[in-house]
């Protein structure tokens, strides 16, 4: 961006009382990220010079959630424009462009929020662009009433619009760019003569068409301007994200055999030719290389795939579980942080936690790495072409030497050396006709 600067102020200070939570509305998760998030994303693609995010009193865990990005409080909650107004200490001095935006509107994108800053450099240099969109029923929308030649006129409260004003279409998203030149003049008149006793930010164009400056609307598609209110609207915004992401994700070279009930994290990164089966969940901070099949029920977080590798159906890869080029990682198989090498298999019914799995190794049906002794957690190492064999239980800190066998059953407590074979159970006993024995005695 070389024409203006640009700045943002997020406005998050709101309740949220429909949501009925003690969580503030703009923290309830979009996608595993917490909705305001989503907006200092997409804000960031802008490369904005500062940004403030303003917050209302006790809102810690908001200021927290934002960080580094300066949280600043609205001390009284009177009105949008008394918000924006609490960011004029992180704005003094600028003169760019000020973008404003909502904690709660979380999928508006960087294109729509470019396309509001490129509208204030045309040459009518609009001192404010105001965010319009088309809904199915505009219902009780504030109306954009646009002149002739286009410019925005004013902002029409549903309440307060005449018939032939409730006619119009185009209605009022909330967003707005200013000049930032005019935008700390225009705030500052803005009164609170209303119902409500309230500073509208809105009044602002009314303001500035006062003064004889030209507002301009840009238009986005309702899905992108809608808020989140409530659970239900939560919900419906969780449906469009992940249909974004999910249309990324096959955009980029990802094979998804049913769309519908996959879930995304919105920094899940899949290489080409990756194939992801049915009901499949990516938490945060996974990323999976080329050529990966993932099967179906799977849920992986904070894991790396490398090339080539199978997951599932019905794996958990937990946090820091690395996955190397080629291995399998079967049914019902957990992993937290452990690291499979190239080639190694964990097929079947078995935890691997804390522990490094050497190259091709084979980890049978059953297997537990006991990771804990109820204090502290140890490291179980698995070398490279080892067999450990069903039902086995490695009680860590243990090592298992390259070529190792651990015979079925076994409970290891002491290292084995490479190309060993260690039987850690009890010797089996046979008594010939026992059973019979048993079952005629109870027949008397």
């Amino acid at each position: 961006m070389t024409h203006s600067s640009v700045a943002a102020v997020i406005l998050a200070a709101g309740k949220g009382s429909r949501m009925k939570s003690d969580l503030p509305k703009v923290l309830h998760p979009l996608a595993g990220r917490p909705m305001v998030r989503h907006v200092l994303d997409a804000v960031a693609k802008l490369n904005p010079s500062r940004v403030a995010v303003v917050v209302g009193p006790g809102m810690e865990n908001v200021a927290a959630a934002v960080a580094p990005v300066p949280a600043v409080v609205q001390t009284k909650q009177l009105g949008t424009a008394d918000a924006v107004r609490a960011a004029f200490g992180v704005l003094k001095g600028f003169e760019g462009d000020v973008i404003v935006l909502y904690g709660d509107t979380p999928l508006i994108t960087p294109e729509t929020m470019m396309k509001m800053v490129e509208r204030q450099w045309e040459g009518d240099n609009p001192a404010v662009v105001v965010l319009g969109f088309r809904p199915a029923d505009p219902g009780a929308y504030g109306r954009l009433i646009v002149n002739p030649a286009g410019g925005l006129e004013k902002i029409v409260e549903h309440l307060d619009a005449s018939a032939s004003e409730r006619k119009v279409g185009l209605c009022n998203a909330g967003l707005m760019v200013f000049d930032g030149k005019r935008m700390f003049e225009l705030l500052d008149h803005v009164d609170c003569n209303n119902a409500k006793g309230e500073y509208y930010l809105t009044d602002a164009v009314g303001l500035a068409r006062a003064r004889g400056y030209a507002c301009a609307v840009v238009e986005a598609p309702e899905a992108e301007v809608m808020g989140v209110n409530c659970r239900a609207e939560l919900a419906e915004a969780e449906k469009l994200i992940q249909q974004r992401l999910r249309r990324a994700a096959m955009d980029n070279g990802a094979t998804l055999t049913d769309p519908d009930t996959v879930y995304f994290s919105p920094d899940t990164k899949l290489g080409r030719d990756v194939v992801v089966g049915p009901s499949v969940v990516f938490g945060p901070g996974v990323t999976v290389a080329d050529r990966v099949e993932i099967k179906a029920f799977c849920h992986l977080e904070g894991a790396t795939v490398a090339e080539g590798a199978t997951i599932g159906p019905y794996a958990r890869l937990r946090p820091g579980a690395e996955i190397g080029p080629g291995a399998h990682v079967g049914n019902f198989v957990e992993i937290k942080n452990g690291k499979l090498a190239q080639g190694a298999k964990v097929n079947h019914l078995t935890y691997i936690g804390d522990a490094t799995i050497g190259a091709k190794a084979n980890v049978g049906a059953g297997t537990i790495t006991c990771n804990y002794d109820g204090f502290s957690k140890s490291r179980t190492e698995i070398g490279a072409g080892a067999f450990i064999g069903s039902n086995s239980s490695l009680v860590a800190p243990v090592k298992i030497g390259d070529g190792a066998i651990v015979g079925a059953g076994s409970v290891v407590v002491k290292d084995v050396e490479a190309d060993a074979l260690t039987v850690a159970r009890g010797r089996q006993q046979n008594y010939d006709g026992w059973a019979a024995r048993f079952r005629a005695s109870k027949k008397k």
